[in-house]
């Protein structure tokens, strides 16, 4: 088993390569953003981060927010969501839940409210299922402030909502008026 330090700069480091620059190793995301574990593999291995096929796969299945997914044969890897680089993950357009959640921190939130959410360097807008997880979010980088979205009026007014391997809601904006500071 890998220590937590361990599992934790693997996370970090897969995060980097396969959400936001997959050329820091030389590698090249196929359309649907994956890549091959075996080339991942060796090619972290010339860039100084070691670390083999059953520490990748422990990662995986033990990351608390399910950043990552392993195909069905055992080949492939990909970010499951939170894309820098442009991908199409293959998502269907589904319907949401009446009500989502968005994390933001104080100092963010006036300008949320001016022009509403917007996917920033990312490819969409992230969306949580309860509060605690988008506190969490928003405890990352300040004090938190939680916004309610009203998802299910969004949706019947046209706007697309995809689900991601991970549970995470996503949409490509979410306008003001759809906001509510809780």
């Amino acid at each position: 088993m890998l220590s937590p330090r361990s599992a934790k700069d693997i996370s970090k480091f897969l995060s980097l390569v396969l959400r936001h620059e997959p050329a820091k190793l030389g590698i090249t995301l196929d359309a649907g953003g994956w890549v091959e574990i075996d080339d991942l593999l060796l090619r972290s291995e010339k860039a100084g981060m070691k670390f083999d096929r059953v520490a990748l796969v422990e990662v995986v299945e033990t990351n608390d927010k399910k950043r990552f997914t392993i195909s069905d044969d055992g080949r492939l890897i990909r970010a499951a969501q939170g894309h820098s680089v442009a991908v199409e993950l293959g998502l269907v357009s589904l319907q949401p839940p009446e009500e989502l959640f968005h994390g933001t921190t104080e100092q963010s939130v006036q300008s949320i409210l001016a022009s509403g959410l917007k996917p920033g360097k990312r490819q969409k807008v992230h969306l949580s299922l309860d509060e605690s997880t988008a506190e969490t979010v928003g405890r990352r980088h300040g004090r938190p402030v939680l916004l309610l979205v009203a998802a299910g009026k969004m949706h019947r007014e046209g706007f697309e909502f995809w689900k991601a391997d991970n549970g995470v809601w996503l949409t490509d904006a979410v306008p003001v008026q759809f906001l509510k500071v809780i």
